[in-house]
């Protein structure tokens, strides 16, 4: 896990058993940015939901895959970081696509070089988002 800022972290992927740890470190949503079926190993979305259900933690699924990024997935973020009560934990594969969204989703809230400082410090390069960051 990797953390963004004080509301939000990201990770790889996770299994349905890591959800009542997430919820222990604090964390009062999740977010899946990957959708099911990319790899044979992969946990379905469906099985990681209802952990999260039974924990008492809200989930969404914003699946970012092969067609990109949309309006939607970046709007959908927004809403869910901005009525999140807590701390939110993001993941797909590698955490790379959670952090392009939540990116994308601080567009205009804060200056570009402060998101990208962010993401950096987490490890994740989104120095390619600064022209869409700076809108």
């Amino acid at each position: 896990m990797k953390r963004i800022n004080d509301h939000v972290s990201v990770s790889p992927q996770i299994r349905p058993e890591d959800v009542k740890a997430i919820k222990d470190l604090g964390f009062v949503a999740i977010i899946n940015n990957r959708p099911d079926g990319e790899s044979p190993d992969q946990p379905e979305n469906a099985a990681i939901e209802q952990a999260a259900h039974d924990a008492g933690l809200a989930y969404h699924f914003i699946p970012l895959g092969r067609d990109g990024v949309s309006s939607g997935m970046i709007e959908q973020t927004r809403e869910v970081l901005e009525g999140s009560t807590g701390p939110v934990f993001c993941f797909c594969r590698s955490g790379t696509r959670s952090t392009t969204l939540w990116a994308l989703s601080q567009a205009g809230k804060a200056p570009a070089s402060e998101i990208i400082s962010a993401a950096a410090h987490a490890g994740y390069d989104m120095s390619h988002l600064l022209g869409h960051l700076s809108q």
